[in-house]
């Protein structure tokens, strides 16, 4: 007798999933601003609240789950392995966003038309201060004179600078590490489970923010941009389609799994408008 595969729990109509909650959010949020700006003023701390919540997630999170993955990888010869090819991944796929987004810009032309507003003097002082930085300053910054400053500035780069070297010493000693591994587990399935607390109000922080934009630049300001918007997510369309999905492909992970584990993390960022704010729920 052959047994039936098991079924999907489905998840009842009046508990969406968070994407779904998310996207709830948005709308509602863009609603209130329009037809209330006042209130999408008013609320405008929620975001607030919700995006310190975030930040103050990052630095735990990342430093544990990477100190357990790599020190609880044994060998340090199979652990260079996997720092070499996640280093090489990284490039490829960051030269390969690089032009993607170069064609689709001078393809497009999205600031053509576009009237910005005046220059503020604060602004210019801050790109003045922000220039870039050279290939020598950019190695120098990725290592942290203080770890503990960079996870208060949430700096994830320096971060993870750190946390590989470290996690590289906890395996070099042996038995004597082994503590500090079953503490980053411990702290990293604790700050997995906060996450998902945070994720909880994820909804209420996104619809405070949207009120907040609609309410004070008006629905108008998204019909002014929407050439610059489109063009921006139709490179995104690209990158995922042509290089993700060479990689899943190369990968062998499914679609409908790859597709599933993204949507939470790209709804969320997409909603907030922060990289930062998607972090913990992907990792």
């Amino acid at each position: 007798m052959i047994a039936k595969a098991a079924q999907p729990i489905r998840r009842p109509w009046y508990r969406p999933s968070l994407t779904t909650q998310i996207m709830i959010g948005l709308v509602v949020g863009g609603f209130v601003g329009w037809l209330r700006p006042d209130w999408g003023n008013a609320v405008y701390f929620l975001r607030d609240i919700f995006i310190n919540l975030i930040k103050s997630i990052i630095a735990p999170l990342v430093f544990s789950t990477i100190v357990v993955g790599i020190a609880g990888a044994g060998a340090l010869r199979k652990v260079g392995r996997m720092g070499i090819k996640a280093l090489i991944y990284f490039e490829l796929v960051t030269t390969a966003a690089l032009f993607i987004g170069l064609a689709v810009v001078n393809f497009i032309k999205p600031g053509l038309g576009v009237t910005l507003a005046a220059a503020n003097t604060d602004v210019l002082k801050t790109i003045e201060q922000n220039h870039p930085k050279s290939f020598v300053e950019t190695i120098v910054h990725v290592f942290p004179s203080s770890v503990i400053e960079s996870m208060v500035r949430g700096d994830v780069l320096q971060i993870v600078a750190f946390s590989v070297l470290f996690a590289l010493a906890v395996s070099a000693v042996g038995e004597k590490g082994k503590p500090i591994i079953r503490a980053m587990e411990s702290l990293s399935q604790i700050m997995f489970k906060f996450t998902n607390y945070v994720m909880m109000f994820a909804p209420i922080g996104v619809g405070a923010a949207m009120a907040h934009t609609i309410g004070t630049q008006g629905p108008g300001v998204l019909m002014n941009l929407g050439k610059l918007i489109g063009s921006l997510y139709l490179a995104l369309v690209i990158f995922v389609v042509s290089i993700f999905g060479l990689v899943i492909w190369i990968a062998r992970i499914p679609l409908r799994q790859f597709v599933k584990a993204v949507r939470e993390p790209a709804a969320l960022a997409f909603a907030t408008t922060s990289s930062e704010s998607a972090l913990p729920k992907a990792m």
